[in-house]
């Protein structure tokens, strides 16, 4: 790895902007929905040539689970930089939200989300000439919007003996992530009996009141206190306007400071019956997803990060716990050091207004270096 002071990593970083915007240009037009897994398979080879471009060696691109995932560096190594390539836009988004530079801001389908922060991977890597023998990995998967689950034991396996696990997240207002929230969902399918709601209702078993109960309730179960939510956010039943409903379908989602919290929600979900007594209730998918990221787990890369900005008179950095979870929770909960949001600086994530900031692409990349060196030669671990 060739050593640099922190201003000539800022220097060498923003003398590759236009490159490294180019490569993200790159990547945002490859359209990479998180359900089709063809698409993610094109954005993986489109990954590995940059990174065999820029980094001078190949990637690897594995199938895990019947996705693609894409690799460079050693198995297990010691700084792991973590990350997805799969979006929430479906294909076709990049007809209504085309790649664009509109002033200092970058937009398209997941250029904030988190194509920026992917190139600034390999960007940094890049200016550190890394080399595979140096302990430095990427890790790029397809399924993390869709909660990682085929992907978590590939992340947790490659993330053992690290020493840190730098997450390319999308910053939060310019700001990284120290902590994040775990993660639950809940799909709950309730089924009752069918009658003619005109000749004979009261045969019927109805399955929507059940499921409007379970909403009501479920809300109660929250805890404010300590940040603590139980959000229904889908519901189905009926087939017709003159059915008695005899299957309703609420999904429910929930995030928790802490496992002591997620594993609360999770009985009292798996332990609710609907108040009729032949009706029945059953979870067909979901349960505690990503566990909780707890500050402790990124407090010092955060300290380092802060540290390396300050050298290279980049704006200060300041670092927050964030609502959202992130493959980084996986890793944080092994006990792995782990800091989030070194990504694109920007805004809109799964929104339409997405946008990551032109200017702050070099210094991110700059900053991902920085703290990739320091980490190398020893220091923050």
């Amino acid at each position: 790895m060739r050593p640099a002071s922190l201003p000539e990593l800022r220097a060498a970083a923003q003398s590759r902007a236009a490159d490294l915007i180019e490569g993200i240009r790159t990547l945002v037009e490859v359209e990479s929905p998180s359900s089709d897994v063809a698409a993610c398979t094109r954005v993986a080879s489109v990954t590995a040539d940059l990174m065999q471009s820029w980094l001078g060696s190949p990637a690897r691109i594995r199938e895990y689970g019947g996705r693609p995932v894409v690799q460079w560096g050693p198995d297990r190594p010691r700084i792991l930089l973590l990350g997805h390539i799969d979006t929430v836009w479906p294909i076709g988004t990049l007809e209504r939200i085309p790649w664009a530079i509109d002033g200092d801001r970058l937009r398209g389908p997941g250029v904030f989300d988190m194509k920026t922060g992917v190139m600034q991977a390999i960007g940094a890597l890049a200016l550190l000439e890394a080399d595979q023998a140096d302990g430095v990995a990427i890790l790029l998967t397809t399924d993390e919007e869709i909660g990682s689950t085929t992907s978590r034991d590939l992340i947790e396996d490659t993330a053992r003996d690290a020493a840190a696990v730098l997450v390319l997240e999308p910053s939060i207002e310019g700001d990284l992530k120290s902590a994040r929230k775990g993660t639950s969902w809940y799909v709950v399918q309730i089924t009752g009996r069918a009658a003619h709601a005109g000749l004979d209702p009261e045969r019927g078993i109805n399955a929507l009141i059940e499921g409007a109960a379970l909403v009501t309730e479920c809300v109660a179960w929250a805890n404010p206190s300590v940040g603590t939510t139980v959000t229904p956010t889908t519901a189905k039943a009926g087939v017709t306007d003159n059915t008695v409903p005899d299957r309703a379908v609420i999904g429910i989602d929930v995030r928790a400071w802490s496992g002591e919290e997620q594993e609360r929600i999770d009985a009292l979900m798996r332990s609710w019956r609907p108040s009729h007594p032949e009706a029945e209730t059953a979870i067909i998918a979901g349960g505690i997803n990503r566990p909780a990221m707890e500050e402790s787990s990124g407090r010092a890369l955060a300290e380092l990060a802060t540290s390396c900005a300050f050298g290279m008179g980049l704006t200060p950095i300041a670092s927050r716990a964030v609502g959202g979870a992130s493959d980084g929770n996986f890793t944080a909960a092994m006990g792995v050091s782990t800091l989030d949001g070194l990504g694109a600086v920007g805004d809109g994530a799964h929104a339409d207004h997405e946008w990551a900031s032109a200017a702050a692409v070099p210094e991110r990349t700059a900053l991902v270096a920085a703290v990739v060196a320091s980490l190398h030669d020893g220091a923050g671990s």
